[in-house]
């Protein structure tokens, strides 16, 4: 019999040699704290954060994200765990981009950037994004908008974004959208200053706005009358009740709490001042 040959298995490498210098090479070990000392407006630009809300927020996720060293090698730091996460939100850089500027694995990347965006949501969610929930919030948000913009009885503006994603395999047309490409949508609720009041995210991109605001809690609650919206009241200058209702574009149905332009048809001059405003 013919002697089966021997499979010569090659010892794996447990990391690789460039990557052991990320301590001593690094962005973070270098350009950033370069960066932090040197020029903070630079820092701000890099990470969308001063220095001093870099490291607020540091202390604030850090009993999160924090890991511990082993007799192989030292952990990676939850300083620079927010600060490759920060990075991938300013710029939507590719994994693999940032893996090779902060010197570590891909699949380390693509670990440590889901686990702190749930780490900093966390955190952060109670104080950042809270919808109103009773009717002098809901009021304080409307009186934002007559004071910025001029529209009155107003709780806010609704729209949705696409986010463009890689399709899950054997989705088939499932996440494209209207403008062909693969999505999952954002349904955002912003007050006067753009900030938002209320997020929905993860709806396939085949689905319409409409269909989307459907299906999210807000409009549940819009619609069970749980949501503490303030009673009818008049408008600037005049004895006419009005309601408080949500500004949208031609994407939704008009309901009592969702106003939406005029058709751009034959409109009237003061048509075209609702719209505009």
């Amino acid at each position: 019999m013919k002697r089966r040959r021997r499979r010569v298995i090659k010892p794996r490498i447990w990391s690789r040699s460039w990557v052991l210098q990320r301590q001593k090479q690094g962005a973070y070990a270098n350009l950033c704290r370069e960066l932090e000392v040197g020029d903070m407006s630079a820092f701000t630009n890099f990470t969308r954060l001063s220095p001093v809300l870099f490291h607020h927020l540091e202390d604030l996720v850090r009993p999160l994200i924090q890991k511990t060293n082993t007799n192989y090698r030292d952990c990676i730091s939850a300083g620079e765990r927010l600060m490759i996460t920060l990075r991938f939100l300013a710029t939507g850089e590719s994994f693999k981009s940032l893996a090779y500027l902060f010197l570590m694995g891909h699949s380390t990347v693509a670990e440590i950037i889901p686990a702190t965006c749930s780490a900093i949501y966390s955190v952060l969610k109670d104080d950042y994004l809270k919808c109103p929930n009773t009717t002098e919030e809901w009021k304080k948000v409307a009186k934002g908008f007559q004071d910025q913009w001029q529209f009155p009885n107003c709780l806010g503006a609704l729209d949705g974004k696409h986010i463009s994603i890689i399709p899950p395999p054997s989705s088939g047309s499932t996440f494209y959208n209207y403008k062909h490409s693969f999505s999952v949508v954002l349904m955002g609720l912003m007050d006067s200053n753009y900030r938002f009041l209320y997020v929905d995210v993860g709806c396939n991109g085949r689905v319409s706005d409409g269909g989307v605001f459907r299906g999210c809690s807000l409009q549940q609650s819009l619609e069970q009358k749980t949501a503490n919206i303030p009673d009818p009241a008049p408008l600037s200058g005049t004895e006419l009740l009005s309601p408080y209702t949500i500004v949208a574009d031609e994407a939704f149905l008009l309901k009592e709490y969702i106003l939406k332009p005029y058709s751009s048809r034959g409109l009237t001059q003061e048509q075209r001042i609702f719209n505009y405003r």
